[in-house]
């Protein structure tokens, strides 16, 4: 039996075929630089996320180079278009996605039932992570933790099993994965601030501002990669 997200066609990879299909006719010659994410988004009627996970695509199959700051430039083809059929599992952004939604209800249940030493080992997570910025340190250890806490503290196995499942496809998706390299490469670390309102709304027991403190938050994690790690 085939395995459910076997039968998704998904978006990016759509996206990087028709890419992929554009180069081997020439479209787009090699050392040529490809259209900006912005122009490509327009063109083929897609987002800037879906837009950058098929560049990761390609560049996973050895059929673009990525310069941070400069652009996406097309190779010399030591790799087949079939190279992308090995790209595998959700995308960066979808996962985000996919959190924002799980995670903004379980930090709401997490604000009605959240005990005092969780609360407080949650904001002990947070100071830890101020020391790792402070140190320039990067590590997504602080960072996990606390999603984690937040997760047990909604009281609901099934959440907390599912939340710590979308942690982990960030390592076992071979794009996700790709993709959270070059975040360690950049140096980019957790918003320290955005985790503290979050702690700040469950401490007040307000579910309501603690679904939008946690979807507020992973939005502008999305949108900081983008602009971050713009090619």
């Amino acid at each position: 039996m085939s395995q459910p997200d076997e039968k998704i066609q998904r978006l990016y990879l759509k996206l990087a075929q028709q890419l992929s299909e554009r180069i081997a006719r020439g479209d787009y010659p090699v050392g040529e630089r490809l259209p900006s994410e912005r122009d490509l988004a327009a063109q083929f009627g897609v987002s800037r996320p879906t837009v950058r996970e098929a560049i990761i695509a390609l560049e996973i199959a050895g059929l673009v180079d990525v310069r941070i700051g400069s652009g996406v430039y097309v190779q010399e083809q030591r790799a087949s278009q079939a190279a992308l059929l090995e790209v595998q599992g959700p995308g960066p952004f979808e996962i985000l996605d996919a959190r924002k939604l799980i995670e903004g209800e379980t930090c709401a249940l997490a604000a009605q039932h959240a005990s005092e030493q969780q609360l407080q080992a949650l904001q002990a997570v947070v100071d830890e992570m101020t020391e790792e910025n402070r140190r320039e340190a990067v590590t997504e250890r602080a960072d996990e933790h606390f999603h984690w806490l937040i997760a047990q503290a909604a009281g609901n196995s099934a959440l907390a099993a599912t939340v710590h499942w979308l942690w982990q496809l960030r390592s076992q998706s071979g794009i996700s994965a790709h993709f959270q390299q070059r975040v360690r490469a950049e140096g980019i670390r957790p918003i320290v601030e955005d985790h503290q309102a979050i702690i700040d709304a469950l401490v007040r027991r307000d579910a309501a501002a603690a679904r939008i403190a946690m979807q507020a938050h992973l939005q502008r994690v999305a949108d900081h990669l983008l602009e971050v790690m713009q090619p």
